[in-house]
């Protein structure tokens, strides 16, 4: 009996008998992660070595043999069987009989099989051919039948890698880079693919091919141990779903996480990314080392000869300085020969900011050996340090593979303590493209393209490198970096008066974009609140920088044109404050020509009057032809985008859309309710009252919206018209009708998202009361908030409505009929009364 207890009793009872002790192995909780592949391969070793022996009595020229996963001898609960019968090239029939004898036990047991029947000189063929068949026949063990046949393969199969390693590499390069492309980066997704995303199970075995090719080695440490638990992940994963997945799905991460004795989701997730992060590391470094030694290769055997003659049959390394103790070599980073870190503590930033200066990656053998001789920087740190510091997170682009090292070798937490709490921290929202600690170090990227429009580039970028650093601490993420951030600017060497700028930026980062897309910039209130939080002008102009970096850190839905110009009007108003300029106190600015001119037709006619045009960019004071019955030519419908652009160039947000109506009640839900039966997304709204001209009476409610189509192009104009005329006076029962598509076609159940909040936001007006509420985006949520705020008796001013990702946050200024703020009780119970109708 060999050490799974259950092999023997496989082999005597056949299928049958395999099955239920795989199913025992597989449900003993005593043993996981590697002893328990180790002990399914022992298991299914000899039950197919058992199905061998009883299929032929051949013992001479045919084999079979593990190749892949399996050869590797770790199988996953739910892995494939990859096999290949090698024969020497015997009858046909005789081969065909004995490989259906092998295969049908297995598919009648509903395993998957990758099988494959060859000879020798047929597998070499298909390996010289087809590379991922090449990287299988790698990891070829023998089970049963001729071992010198099986043995003789793998030694032709490893020379052969040997010898074609120049041509194979860089296809293997290549490959991983394609796969890398299309699955993304497995330490930054939400829902990673264990096995092809970069930095994954596949990657792993791409290295182990590489050092077999003797061409160059990958870094051992670490690598093992991650590439183990990506393993007892996809262990947990095919247990907990009883499927052959390697997608690591949102709503299954829980289970995996209990199954392997995990906090959370969160624990799980974090444990995948480091594992990710070590083996893309060992896969940048070893790359760039195959790189390295193909480029000497190619160089003409006269030429290398020659410069290996001149240094005494030693190849000659050209070395160029590129700071004190640092030089380039061979297209790396690495430390000069007379560098002593043992006695210069400032050498690993210094190192790391004359790399990502001269946009070269740091040598790995630099980087450990930093991490094992350097001395502590003293506290505070020496103003060389800092000024490192900042040429680091100043270089671009570069920063980033260079951070990458350091954190490799632990360099980063040693230098910032605090990093640790960060480090391959998930971030569960879409908006957000990474974790929270490459996010800072992206923001600071973006930052140093501004540094030369604030006067103080250095606090820019700290504050960039630390703007989030409180999300590893419970509680609003704000107000803990901003006592983190105290608390490293004071370490690193910052003044008092630089040390409370920092904790200004880092507390008050989010207020900027918050503000200017949440609340109503024409009121002052709302400009003396932030000029109060930001306190000074040159504190305003980071703080302003610092918001634009970090939106276009986080990802596409984070920023647009249309919030930039948001922000930069926040900024100059309250620039004005600051500089002591008199601001108006009026609560509404006057109307521009376009909208008085939609006012003004609304008002004649009686009824809605719509505008349209595509949006690209912020809306300039143009004036399309209003759409209403005086005037029934429309704009032909436009394609909506399905999906925002990056974040670098216009986000078309769809259509503007321009509504003006005679002031009267229900108008918000109307607007909404017949969008969403449209199909029309909302990606931002406006709701305000515009005032006649002199000599006109009454008002008319101008809602300024941005809608893209969910499906196909944008509906014809008089649909929308006739539609908003029927909902206006009651005749199109909205609930009804979105009622019965929820019927017909229901949502299709994914992860719960969090509950709804409403909140009540103090002294955000001195002339509304403003409401805050925040819930999962959904068709009609805007219709469904519009018709509590109606049944709630209470007057809508302006709305200003955002979405992010799945995520609705929307602000209502609201007051009672007779225009005036809701006293504190009635304003929380409508808040009470939105979340109410929100949780149903």
């Amino acid at each position: 009996m060999t050490s799974t207890g259950v092999t023997d009793e496989a082999e005597d009872s056949g299928p049958g008998g395999y099955a239920a002790a795989r199913l025992r192995l597989l449900t003993e909780g005593a043993r996981s992660g590697p002893p328990r592949r180790r002990a399914l391969a022992e298991l299914t070793d000899g039950w197919l070595a058992g199905l061998f022996g009883a299929a032929t009595e051949e013992h001479t020229g045919i084999s079979l043999v593990a190749v892949g996963g399996y050869g590797r001898g770790a199988l996953s609960p739910r892995s494939d069987l990859d096999l290949l019968l090698l024969h020497d090239g015997r009858d046909d029939k005789a081969v065909a009989a004995l490989a259906d004898r092998l295969w049908y036990p297995v598919w009648d047991l509903g395993i998957d099989l990758d099988h494959s029947v060859r000879t020798p000189q047929q597998a070499r063929k298909t390996a010289g051919q087809d590379l991922k068949v090449h990287l299988g026949l790698l990891d070829a063990r023998h089970l049963a039948g001729d071992l010198g046949l099986t043995a003789s393969l793998r030694t032709a199969v490893l020379a052969d890698w040997r010898n074609q390693a120049p041509k194979r590499l860089p296809e293997l390069r290549d490959l991983c880079a394609e796969r890398a492309e299309r699955q993304g980066e497995l330490q930054f997704l939400l829902e990673p693919d264990l096995k092809e995303a970069r930095g994954g199970l596949r990657d792993a075995t791409a290295l182990r091919a590489v050092a077999a090719s003797w061409l160059a080695d990958a870094p051992r440490e670490g690598l093992a141990e991650a590439r183990r638990r990506l393993l007892d992940v996809r262990d947990a994963l095919h247990l907990a779903t009883g499927r052959a997945t390697d997608r690591l799905a949102l709503q299954e991460q829980d289970q995996v996480a209990a199954e392997l004795g995990l906090l959370d989701a969160d624990a799980l997730l974090r444990q995948v990314y480091e594992a990710a992060r070590v083996i893309s590391y060992a896969g940048d470094v070893t790359w760039r080392e195959v790189g390295r030694v193909l480029r000497s290769r190619s160089v003409r055997p006269r030429l290398r000869a020659m410069m290996n003659g001149r240094n005494g049959g030693k190849p000659v390394a050209e070395r160029s300085p590129l700071a004190e103790g640092v030089v380039e070599q061979d297209g790396e980073a690495v430390l000069a020969r007379t560098a002593r870190p043992e006695r210069d503590p400032v050498l690993p930033l210094r190192a790391a900011a004359a790399a990502a200066q001269a946009g070269l990656p740091l040598s790995r053998h630099a980087v450990r050996r930093l991490a094992t001789t350097a001395r502590p920087l003293p506290t505070p740190w020496p103003a060389e340090a800092r000024e490192q510091l900042v040429t680091l997170l100043g270089s671009g682009r570069p920063t980033v593979q260079v951070w990458e090292a350091l954190e490799a070798e632990g360099l980063v937490t040693r230098l910032l303590p605090d990093w640790e709490r960060v480090r391959c921290r998930p971030q569960r929202n879409a908006v957000h493209l990474w974790t929270v600690d490459r996010h800072l170090i992206e923001t600071a990227v973006r930052a140093a393209g501004f540094t030369r429009r604030v006067h103080r580039p250095d606090l820019l970028l700290i504050a960039a490198l630390l703007h989030d650093i409180g999300k590893g601490w419970p509680g609003d993420h704000s107000v803990a970096g901003e006592t983190i951030a105290r608390d490293v600017a004071a370490r690193i060497g910052f003044d008092g008066a630089d040390t409370a700028v920092l904790a200004t930026l880092v507390r008050h980062h989010l207020l900027l974009v918050e503000t200017a897309t949440r609340r109503d910039l024409d009121d002052p209130a709302t400009v003396r609140a932030v000029a109060q939080a930001v306190g000074t002008e040159h504190t305003l102009e980071l703080l302003h920088a610092l918001t634009e970096a970090d939106a276009l850190a986080t990802g596409p839905a984070a920023w647009s044109s249309w919030r930039g110009s948001l922000v930069a009007d926040l900024v100059k108003r309250v620039s004005g404050v600051l500089a002591g300029e008199p601001q108006p106190e009026a609560e509404t600015a006057a109307p521009t020509a376009e909208q008085e001119r939609l006012a003004v037709e609304a008002f004649r006619t009686g009824g809605p009057v719509l505008a349209l045009r595509a949006q690209t960019e912020p809306p300039a004071d143009s004036a399309p032809a209003p759409s209403s019955p005086s005037s029934p030519s429309f704009p032909s419908p436009l394609s909506s985008p399905s999906s925002p652009s990056s974040a670098d160039g216009p986000e078309p947000l769809g259509v503007e859309l321009l509504i003006a109506v005679p002031d009267q009640a229900g108008v918000l839900p109307a607007v909404a309710g017949v969008l969403a039966m449209h199909r029309l997304t909302v990606r931002t709204a406006e709701l305000r009252s515009v005032p006649l001209p002199d000599g006109v009476e009454g008002s008319v409610l101008l809602l300024d919206w941005r809608v893209a189509a969910q499906y196909g192009s944008l509906p014809q104009a008089a649909r929308l018209r006739a539609d908003l005329v029927r909902a206006l006076d009651g005749t199109l029962d909205i609930a009804a009708r979105l009622a019965e598509r929820d019927a017909a076609h229901p949502r299709r159940r994914g992860v719960e998202p969090p509950p709804p909040r409403v909140t009540v936001a103090p002294a955000a007006s001195r002339l509304a009361t403003v409401i805050e509420v925040r819930a999962q985006d959904a068709p009609g949520l805007l219709f469904r908030l519009g018709r509590a705020l109606e049944a709630a008796g209470v007057r809508v001013r302006s709305a200003h409505v955002s979405t992010l990702g799945a995520n609705a946050v929307d602000a209502f200024y609201v007051t009672r009929g007779e225009g005036t703020p809701l006293p504190g009780d009635e304003a929380a119970s409508v808040a009470r009364g939105l979340e109410e109708s929100l949780r149903t």
